[in-house]
């Protein structure tokens, strides 16, 4: 993959899903409790949603973004269930990679293992925010693999953010717009993201004390 094209492509992405992040305006709720709240709006994207989620996590956004950040034998695959295997297809920088990720089944078996090539951006931000901003892309490394749906995440991404006065806290905001793909009623689609979003958080929050504390 060309190198141009794909910092030019992930810093438009990056863009985009900082946009979200400090766009307000037409969030609907759909998922709340627990300290975590789930929402969403139709994606620009694609004819489907973006949801975004927000929660408080106990630990430093360092500590928090190493139980999710995107490298090869990373702590992901040893706590999320969502994910069996993540693998790094082509490093680019040290910030920038593409990706594959493979998901098990889901909804009691009802959405089968997908798979999913992307585009990943690493940033930094000068308050300390580190944040990963993801896309879609196809790669000569990564054919359509057998036993796996490919499926598309169209923009997305996570913001560890700094809490002001709780250094020992992290504001986790995280956002997705998935296409799975394959036939799959919108209503299984709709009701599995805020699912799991919302088990995503206290997961990964035994996660950030299991390796850290």
């Amino acid at each position: 993959m060309d190198p141009s094209w794909a910092t030019q492509e992930s810093e438009a992405v990056a863009e985009k899903v900082l946009r979200y992040r400090r766009d307000a305006s037409g969030w609907k709720k759909c998922r709340e409790g627990n300290g975590v709240s789930i929402s969403w709006r139709p994606s620009e994207e694609f004819p489907g949603n973006l949801y975004r989620g927000e929660g408080i996590l106990c630990g430093t956004p360092e500590e928090v973004w190493d139980c999710i950040k995107p490298v090869a034998s990373g702590l992901r695959e040893k706590w999320d269930d969502n994910v069996s295997s993540f693998e790094i297809v082509q490093s680019i920088t040290d910030m920038l990679c593409v990706s594959r990720t493979s998901t098990p089944s889901a909804a009691m078996k009802l959405i089968s293992p997908r798979d999913f090539v992307d585009l990943v951006l690493v940033k930094k931000y000068e308050d300390g925010t580190i944040s990963s901003n993801a896309t879609h892309v196809e790669h000569p490394l990564c054919p359509p693999k057998p036993g796996f749906v490919r499926g598309f995440n169209h923009p997305c991404g996570c913001f560890c953010e700094p809490l002001p006065g709780e250094p020992n806290k992290t504001n986790l905001v995280t956002f997705f717009q998935t296409d799975l793909s394959g036939y799959l009623p919108q209503s299984v689609v709709d009701s599995f993201f805020p699912r799991s979003m919302a088990e995503f958080y206290p997961n990964l929050q035994k996660a950030v004390r299991k390796f850290h504390h």
